[in-house]
């Protein structure tokens, strides 16, 4: 499976998407002709109209809202209150707050006027995640809300698949419950993306007792509670071990994932958001993401690094993840 194929699965389920930076990013704009013209997603853009159709005409065959005329803004605001009232927030404050775009357009997607939202070419990680987790909110009471990065292209390793690499972008020192929640809600990104055969391998810099340490103590307990789930799956282990099969012979022969793990759990955000990183600008392989996990809806963060294709590929995941449900 190629990304071309993210396209065509997106294009058939028909989902509309919102664009919370169309007013302010030229490469959010570039990204949503190309989605509306490959009919990835419905778009619509946040912004007023008449600032956005006098710099690119094109746009006028868009939808775009703006929130300070959206004619069902009380409902946000309400709907804003609602959420936020027992943390102190009073309902002049949620009417200020829903002007600003990234609220407006969760909320928008919260009362169903947009099947998911893409942001963050612009901003940091934390303006896309903070209206998520106080306005969707994850699927369980109680659950954490992940990200991993989408990494592809032509080597060795990916070859015409994936790797979902886990968490590299919310949580900072999982705990070994998180760990286990990461990687579960990886196996369902993983399925939604058309993926089969899921392979998950919790990372550690020790494969099955060759080190010692408290840190590695976290990785084998998350992988313990795991592995119940009947999912082929693995750890302590490191990468090498993980994802090369000679390499797997020598270190970990009886491991379940004889080195061709797809799914990388890593112990704190530290080493994953190295290694994506290293990976996307030393291996030449493309990194979409952080796309969040566990949320009721699908709300994604983008690379502040991204260039518009990317901002394409993170719509069609976000069209695909909202047919998660049905594939857990």
């Amino acid at each position: 499976m190629k990304v071309k194929d993210f396209y065509k699965k997106a294009k058939k389920m028909s989902k509309t998407i919102v664009f919370p930076e169309a007013a302010f990013s030229s490469r959010t704009i570039e990204a949503v002709k190309i989605v509306a013209k490959k009919k990835i997603a419905k778009p619509i853009l946040i912004g007023d109209e008449s600032a956005l159709v006098l710099r690119d005409k094109t746009l006028c065959n868009f939808q775009i809202i703006n929130p300070v005329t959206f004619a069902h803004k009380e409902e946000l605001a309400a709907k804003l209150y609602q959420k936020r009232k027992e943390k102190g927030m009073t309902l002049e404050e949620a009417e200020k707050l829903v002007l600003d775009p990234y609220y407006f357009s969760t909320l928008l997607v919260e009362c169903g006027y947009a099947d998911g939202m893409v942001g963050g070419a612009e901003t940091a990680t934390a303006t896309t995640i903070k209206p998520a987790l106080q306005i969707i909110k994850g699927k369980k009471k109680g659950a954490i809300v992940s990200s991993c990065f989408i990494m592809f292209g032509n080597n060795s390793f990916i070859k015409d698949e994936c790797l979902i690499l886990s968490d590299c972008g919310v949580i900072i020192h999982p705990s070994a419950d998180d760990l286990s929640q990461i990687a579960a809600q990886s196996v369902a990104t993983y399925k939604s993306l058309g993926f089969k055969n899921p392979k998950v391998a919790f990372l550690s810099f020790s494969t099955k007792g060759s080190a010692k340490d408290a840190s590695i103590d976290v990785v084998k307990e998350g992988y313990e509670k795991f592995k119940k789930s009947g999912i082929t799956c693995d750890g302590e282990i490191q990468f090498d071990a993980a994802m090369v099969e000679q390499v797997a012979k020598n270190k970990c022969p009886s491991s379940p994932l004889k080195g061709q793990a797809n799914i990388l759990i890593f112990p704190d955000l530290n080493s994953g958001n190295i290694c994506y990183k290293a990976m996307q600008y030393m291996g030449h392989v493309n990194a979409i993401g952080p796309i969040l996990q566990g949320l009721k809806k699908p709300i994604n963060d983008l690379s502040r690094g991204c260039s518009v294709m990317d901002i394409v590929t993170a719509t069609a995941i976000t069209v695909l993840q909202t047919n998660e449900e049905e594939l857990l």
